[in-house]
Order: structure tokens, then C-alpha cells, then sequence
């Protein structure tokens, strides 16, 4: 028989492990988990679609210098919808920059809940989290809440319907000191 001082390999990594679960708090109540926002109930996709201008968001790596961004949803012949978003580089005087991409509406969802992608096969999520009665004015978000939009008909939006959604993203988990307004011409 052959003496080794070393305990088996699977003692020695046991004590590690035991010690790491020792440390974790037994109750997830511990963690600031938050839920996903919430969609609203259902979106009219006819009145959805047409342009919308970005009236704040939060910074993102793929609009970086971008400013008067504007967002163009059409409907396509098998159903997803066609989106154009277009912004200026740099400055409302700068050379203009234009994605195209498609969404899809995810099951059950009532409309509220669309898949976005530009490049095939990423797809990201595109949750619409606020919206005006008359299709004024929208709120988007994802459920990791790493991406927020506002959005208009318009190109500027009254100060006190801002601030009323403004007040609604505290609801819904996000923090709007982290939104910068977008400039967009006059």
C-alpha cells in the first residue's frame, strides 16, 4: 500500500465549496432582485406604427453620438414589422446614420412585447412599457432595464407629460437620472 498525505480529490474540493455556501445567504429575500417591468396590456399595432422621435434615453454603445434620432416602424407582407432608425452623427448637422432591422410580436404578449434584431441571428427585446391613450407618446424598455427610450410624434414633448413619465419609471424600477435628453431639430 502506498502512503499519500493528500486526502482524495474529491475531500479536498469539498471543504472550498462547503465554505462558499456557508457565506451565501440562505434567503434570495437578501438580494435586490427585482422583477421585469411591466408591458402594458395590449398595443394597437396600426396606431403603433409611423415614426417616433427620441426624446431621452439611456446611453447605449450603438447610439453613441447620435442626436435627433427618429424610429420608422412599417408593416411587412408576412406580418413583422420593418424598422428604420436613423439618427444624426455628432451633432443635428452631421452626417445622418440609418439601421434597418425587423421585429416580431412575441407570443402572447398582446403586442406589448416585440424581438428586435439588425444583425440576424441577435435578437433583443423590446418591451413597450408606457403609452399614451393616444399613441402620443411611448416608453421602452428591456427586461434587464440596461436600455430605456421615450418617445414622441413630435419632436419635443410638453414638460409636464415628461415629467408624468418621468414619475412612472420609478414604478417600473428605473432610475431617470440616468436618461439623457436626446436634441432634435426644430
Amino acid at each position: 500500500m502506498i502512503c499519500n498525505d493528500k486526502p482524495p480529490l474529491s475531500v479536498s474540493l469539498a471543504a472550498p465549496i462547503v465554505m462558499l455556501m456557508l457565506a451565501l445567504p440562505l434567503n434570495t429575500a437578501a438580494y435586490d432582485v427585482k422583477a421585469p417591468p411591466t408591458p402594458v396590456s395590449s398595443v394597437d399595432l396600426t396606431r403603433y406604427l409611423g415614426t417616433w422621435y427620441e426624446i431621452a434615453s439611456y446611453p447605449a454603445w450603438f447610439q453613441r453620438g447620435c442626436t435627433g434620432s427618429t424610429a420608422h416602424y412599417s408593416l411587412l407582407p408576412d406580418g413583422r414589422i420593418k424598422v428604420v432608425n436613423r439618427c444624426f452623427k455628432n451633432g443635428l448637422d452631421g452626417p445622418q446614420k440609418k439601421s434597418t432591422g425587423k421585429a416580431e410580436v412575441v407570443e402572447n404578449s398582446s403586442n406589448a412585447r416585440l424581438k428586435v434584431w439588425f444583425f440576424w441571428p441577435f435578437k433583443g427585446d423590446y418591451w413597450i412599457i408606457g403609452l399614451d391613450p393616444d399613441y402620443q407618446w411611448a416608453v421602452v424598455g428591456v427586461p434587464s432595464r440596461k436600455y430605456l427610450w421615450i418617445l414622441s410624434r413630435t419632436p419635443s414633448m410638453d414638460a409636464g407629460v415628461y415629467r408624468g413619465i418621468i414619475e412612472g419609471l420609478y414604478d417600473q424600477g428605473y432610475d431617470p437620472a440616468r436618461l439623457q435628453r436626446t436634441p432634435q431639430p426644430k
